[in-house]
């Protein structure tokens, strides 16, 4: 909401706030009210009834194109009415005294003055519409206007609005147009600059991309104007309300209870882990299950470019970059935070997205002391992987020989795990592969775990199943049993071998 949370202190609006005579706020500029800090009066004057509105209830028409000609009126007779009462709102409301309130007083103070708008006015409207419209109003002016239905739905994993016209969401791996609009751009870009601002950021024509997160820490990205064409651009990948766990993996089918159980032991004995995969491919999740298995006591820090891991241990660092200021500087990088990082004493150091030279200084911290540190990267493949660390350490202008390089490599990461989005929407980890050393200059990996499709069934949907390589004793062997973890990981793989014969 608008301004600072307070308590509700019975400061309530009460008529002696009331103006004789404000003049009416046209609908157009509506749009750059969202976020004014008007000090008037509470509640509209009565006025001369206008003429109401379109009823959004329709009977049933003859046919498809009828239908979506009524739907187009409904719409457009809908969002006037919003404008014109949003416009009556915002010119009578103090938002000053609203911010004092706690949220659910403001909503309140909201709604009767929006039934006083609707009564003075003369809408003709449905008990339904009335509070349909008293819903988005509220989110307007203290959420995040027409995307909270969308926000508090578990079930959607990204939300892409492109400009205000157009929003479409990602249920179950595919993605779908909502019915959903903003009034227009610029209530598109207010809530944008809205959302970046909680964590001290900005979007505007001078610094037009950005980088955010909301509270639940939810991943956001703005493009604003000039560089987008259409209206603000802003996707949001979203996250559970329920922290996802390895063993729910494995009810969805991404990884077999043998493999989430190789899983567990590779996170618990501290072997140095990278997740490789596409976009969407379910990497950051992966990440927040495997970290569910470091030991309590253990000092973990994290680095991102928006913070949004939820680790659950009690001694957590979370380190998140800054982008530069107005004069361009401040600005305090990824390969900033690793750096630094090494000076804090972590015993596991946790990367959000390795994506530049930052990488050489994870593999510096992971060759170096900090077993079980963690990193995921852009990529298709185990071995593409590795191409692309050594490509991200050249980018960094490290001049050193490739067989150099491919030995820190060797000596820094213990294992891959390469998760995908499949072609039905499904998200499934296809490897999970060791780097076992080098052969003359070429680095040596083995796949512990694979998966592989057999078909689809009737519906499209891909079957298959997560088999062992036949691997007896993969290469971190002698790091499980250190761990006193032998046993369980021969079991694993054996149980996976036996269901693949």
């Amino acid at each position: 909401m608008f301004g600072k949370r307070g308590s509700d202190d019975g400061n309530r609006f009460t008529p002696e706030f009331r103006q004789p005579a404000p003049t009416p706020v046209a609908p157009a500029a509506v749009s750059s009210a969202d976020t004014a800090v008007l000090a008037r009066p509470a509640a509209p004057p009565p006025s001369a009834p206008v003429a109401p509105p379109a009823r959004r209830t329709i009977d049933a028409p003859s046919s498809a194109p009828d239908l979506k000609r009524v739907q187009r009126e409904k719409s457009e007779s809908y969002y006037d009415t919003k404008s014109q009462v949003f416009a009556a709102l915002i010119d009578t409301i103090d938002l000053s005294q609203l911010s004092k309130l706690d949220p659910e007083s403001a909503r309140e103070e909201i709604r009767d003055i929006v039934n006083d708008i609707i009564a003075i006015k003369n809408f003709a409207m449905t008990i339904a519409e009335q509070e349909e419209l008293l819903e988005d109003i509220c989110n307007d002016v203290l959420g995040y206007g027409p995307l909270e239905p969308l926000l508090a739905r578990d079930d959607i994993a990204d939300i892409m609005v492109n400009g205000s016209k157009n929003v479409y969401i990602e249920v179950n791996g595919k993605v779908e147009q909502t019915g959903i609009r903003f009034r227009d751009n610029q209530q598109l870009l207010n809530i944008c600059q809205r959302i970046v601002s909680q964590v001290g950021r900005r979007v505007d024509e001078s610094s037009p991309i950005c980088d955010a997160r909301l509270p639940d820490g939810s991943r956001v990205n703005v493009i604003a104007p000039p560089l987008s064409i259409d209206g603000a651009t802003l996707t949001i990948r979203k996250f559970k309300k329920d922290k996802l766990t390895l063993d729910q993996l494995v009810r969805f089918g991404a990884i077999s209870p043998q493999g989430a159980e190789v899983l567990k032991i590779i996170s618990r004995v501290r072997c140095n882990i990278v997740i490789s995969g596409g976009t969407g491919s379910g990497k950051t999740t992966l990440l927040n299950c495997l970290t569910n298995y470091i030991d309590r006591e253990e000092r973990v820090i994290t680095c991102e470019d928006s913070a949004e891991l939820q680790l659950q241990q009690p001694h957590v660092v979370r380190l998140e970059t800054r982008p530069p200021n107005l004069e361009g500087e401040g600005e305090v990088t990824m390969r900033d935070l690793v750096k630094n990082c090494l000076r804090m004493r972590p015993e596991r150091i946790i990367v959000g997205e390795v994506r530049g030279p930052e990488v050489f200084d994870l593999l510096q911290a992971m060759n170096t002391g900090h077993d079980g540190s963690m990193g995921t990267i852009h990529s298709n493949s185990p071995r593409e992987c590795l191409n692309r660390i050594e490509s991200m350490i050249a980018m960094g202008g490290y001049s050193l020989p490739q067989k150099t390089v491919r030995e820190i490599v060797v000596g820094s990461i213990d294992v891959i795990i390469q998760a995908a989005r499949l072609r039905d929407g499904s998200r499934r980890i296809t490897h999970i592969t060791e780097v076992i050393g080098m052969e003359g200059d070429v680095i040596i990996t083995q796949d512990i775990v694979l998966y592989n499709i057999k078909g689809e069934d009737a519906n499209g949907r891909l079957l298959g199943e997560h088999v062992s390589t036949g691997i007896g004793r993969p290469h971190f062997w002698d790091r499980a049993r250190y761990y006193g973890e032998e046993q369980r990981l021969a079991t694993a793989l054996e149980a996976m071998e036996k269901r693949a014969d």
